[in-house]
C-alpha cells in the first residue's frame, strides 16, 4: 500500500507569543508615559513670569486664582467679578479648614491687580498662598 501525503500539514498552528508580549509592553510604556506627563491645570492658560528661585509645590487640593493679561480674575477657569470673588473665598473657607491658593497670573498683568487679589485673599485669613512662576535659566552673577 502506498501512502499518499495529506494536504494538511501535521504541524499544528500556534500563536507566537513573543511579538504579542512586545506589543503589550509597548502599549504599557506608552500609557505610563502619557499618564505621567498629564498635569491637571486648574487655571487658565497664561504666560507665567519666570523665576530662578521658584520651588515646585504640590497642586492637589488647591484652588487656582488666575489673572489674564487684561487683569480679569478667574477662579479655577471661571471668570468672576468682585462680588462673586468674595463669595467664592467665603465658600472655600467654609468647605476647607486650611485652604491653599495658587495665584497664577500672566506676566503682563498689572502688578496692582495682582497685589489686590493677594490682599483680598489674605484679608479673609487665608495664609497658604503661592504665586506660580515658570522655571528660568540661572544667569551667572557678575563679580
Amino acid at each position: 500500500m502506498i501512502s499518499i501525503p495529506s494536504p494538511r500539514s501535521k504541524k499544528r498552528p500556534r500563536i507566537e507569543i513573543i511579538p504579542l508580549i512586545d506589543i503589550v509592553f509597548f502599549l504599557l510604556a506608552t500609557f505610563v508615559m502619557v499618564s505621567l506627563s498629564m498635569v491637571k491645570n486648574q487655571g487658565i492658560a497664561v504666560n507665567l513670569p519666570s523665576a530662578v528661585s521658584g520651588i515646585p509645590q504640590e497642586h492637589a487640593n488647591a484652588t487656582t486664582i488666575s489673572l489674564d493679561a487684561d487683569g480679569l480674575v478667574y477662579w479655577n477657569k471661571e471668570a468672576l467679578d468682585e462680588a462673586r470673588f468674595d463669595a467664592a473665598l467665603r465658600q472655600l473657607q467654609a468647605r476647607e479648614s486650611d485652604p491653599r491658593i495658587f495665584i497664577n497670573g500672566d506676566e503682563r498683568t498689572p502688578f496692582g491687580k495682582t497685589i489686590g487679589v493677594l490682599d483680598r485673599v489674605r484679608k479673609r485669613g487665608i495664609t497658604k498662598v503661592a504665586i506660580q512662576t515658570q522655571p528660568a535659566k540661572a544667569v551667572p552673577e557678575k563679580p
